[in-house]
Parts: structure tokens; sequence; C-alpha cells
């Protein structure tokens, strides 16, 4: 299927999924089979997930949810059957939607988990609880607003606080969870926890849950995170957070849709330079292309398919590793289908 017959098909199949809010799941039987109670959320079927993510492609999503407050999603995963594939994003500025699109559901939490609130403030020490559907740069500014230094870095991750917490998110030399002091968390049947640091496998973009004997494998998703903070100043807070985007503006291509860094740095070296020694910079697929401003991102040059993302992302990989020996492990996490797939 070519480009255009594809982004025809994705309009004629999303021309009914808008202003579908407040509906009862049993009316929706069909595709998630259950009889839920009323959501207060918004509800929309076959729903493009281009629109919803940071490199502006990808494929449809059976069902799309947008939930009011976090009792609406408890309630939303409470109803879920068991064996229904849920998929939680914020801004989707680390993640590539296959173009045949995703079974299950898919659950945006931004701009609707967004509390922000200064929650503690004792001497020289602070904590902040933010919601998982925030910007991670708002964070950084409320921070500085409030006269507290420490989650400056913050402004320079182009995610929301879920996404930071789940892959322990970090630029320019810090980290998310080096200021994470506890975290609330919700699981597949709806229920909330919380969770402090010392319950997680925490690593360089990495977060994992740690095991429990009768529950190996628990499926949860980040709803917020208290951060402790150090008492600082409104002027310095602010340079330090121009300065760091400055730098973002100068290094990043940030003028096409992009997912922020492709793979991870390997031990002692950077994933862009190890790229760019392997003579891929400016190497593309169809309209998706290793960035010539910063080689570890893949941008879209307007119209690729989420088929060319993953091909360039393949060839970095192969070809990094037959020039260097390094193999590089991505950071984007790739969801769906591809077309022609069984699904």
């Amino acid at each position: 299927m070519n480009k255009l017959a594809l982004r025809q098909l994705e309009a004629n199949q999303s021309v009914a999924s808008h202003h579908v809010s407040a509906m009862y799941i049993s009316d929706k039987e069909c595709s998630l089979g259950t009889d839920a109670a009323l959501l207060r959320g918004e509800w929309r079927l076959r729903e493009s997930m281009r629109k919803h993510i940071s490199w502006r492609t990808g494929g449809i999503a059976d069902n799309f949810y947008l939930p009011a407050d976090l009792q609406d999603f408890a309630q939303f995963l409470c109803h879920c059957p068991n064996d229904l594939p849920v998929h939680i994003i914020g801004l989707g500025s680390n993640l590539l939607v296959r173009d045949g699109g995703i079974r299950g559901a898919v659950v945006v939490l931004h701009a609707r988990l967004n509390d922000l609130i200064l929650v503690e403030r004792k001497g020289m020490r602070s904590v902040i609880y933010a919601g998982a559907g925030l910007p991670c740069a708002k964070v950084a500014r409320f921070a500085a607003l409030h006269g507290l230094t420490g989650a400056e870095f913050l402004a320079g991750i182009p995610g929301t606080v879920g996404g930071a917490l789940a892959m322990n998110a970090g630029c320019y030399g810090a980290e998310t969870w080096e200021i994470v002091e506890k975290v609330s968390s919700i699981d597949r049947a709806g229920g909330l926890h919380e969770r402090d640091p010392d319950m997680y496998q925490i690593g360089y973009r990495h977060v994992a849950l740690q095991p429990s004997p009768g529950s190996p494998n628990r499926e949860e998703w980040f709803v917020g995170g208290w951060f402790k903070l150090k008492q600082g100043d409104q002027t310095t807070s602010r340079q330090k957070i121009k300065a760091l985007l400055t730098a973002r503006i100068h290094s990043q291509p940030l003028n096409f849709p992009n997912a922020g860094s492709v793979f991870r740095n390997p031990p002692g070296d950077y994933a862009a330079r190890l790229i760019e020694a392997s003579g891929l910079k400016g190497f593309s697929v169809g309209g998706a292309m290793v960035s010539t401003k910063h080689a570890n991102f893949i941008i879209n040059k307007g119209d690729a398919m989420a088929s060319d993302i993953e091909a360039v992302i393949a060839e970095v990989r192969n070809t990094v590793k037959e020039r260097t020996g390094i193999e590089l492990i991505q950071e984007v996490r790739i969801i769906g289908d591809a077309i022609g797939s069984n699904r």
C-alpha cells in the first residue's frame, strides 16, 4: 500500500472517531467485550496515532481513551478485559507506532493527570508532587518559580513525568530518579500504590518493579511522583533552564518531527559519535533520515512512514555493529503491527 492510499484509508477510518465522549463501554461491546459503568473521559474509535506521537507518523489505534482524571483512569482499567492490551502514552515523544496500527486500547495521560503541588518546604529541603501527564518542562519551570534547584534538567526532556519515570529519562548529566522521593502507580486492576525507589530496579534508561513472590510480572504504570529538591533562587534556576534550552536548540533538529535520542549511549561513549563515525549522517529511507545536526536523532522529513523509520533504525544498528563492534541498544519504544501482519 503506498503512502497516499494509506493516509486516505486512515482518513476514512477516523471520520467518526471524534466527539465520542462519556459513553458506556457496553455500547462498544464489539471492540472491548465488557459492560463497564459509565466513564467520564473521551472515547474514540479508530484514532490516528500520527497526531499523538512526536514523529507524526504511524497507524490507527482500535480504541483510544482520554481519562477525565485519575479516578476515571482507575475505573477504565478496572473494567478492561484481562486479555486486552493496554498502552499508556504521554506526549508520544519516545514512541513509534507501526503503520498497521495498535490492537487493544491506547490511553493518553498528557493534560489529564496534571496536578503540580509544592507539598513540603522545610529549611533547605522541599518536595514537589507532579502528575504523570505533566510535561517535564513545566515541572522544571514550577520548581524555578519557587526558588528550588535540582529539577532544571527536566526542561530538556521532551516528554511527560510518567514517561520520564518509566525510563529514568535524563539529559546533561542528570537523571529523573536522582530526585525521586517516592512514586504513585496504578495496576491493571485499577489499584493505586505508593512506592519508594528501593522497590525498583533503576539504571541507565531502565526502570522495573522488583519482582515479588506470587506476582513476578506485575503490570503497573506511573501516575505521579514526589520530587526532592533543594533551596536555590529563581534567577539562577531560570538561567540554567535558559542555557539548557539554548544548547538544545543549537544541537538538536527541533525543526523536524523526531522522537529524541533513538539509541542509548554505550558505556564510555556516545551513540551519536558512533553513528557519525560510521558514515550514517544523512542516511535515509523514504521520508526518514538520520539527522545531519545530531546523528542520534532520526527525523521525519514530512512524509515518512513508520516502516521507513524502523528501517533506518535497523540499518544504523547493523552498520554501527559492523564498523565498530558495538551493538547500540534502542531507546525508543516500538509498538503496533506492521501492515499486512497477522492480527
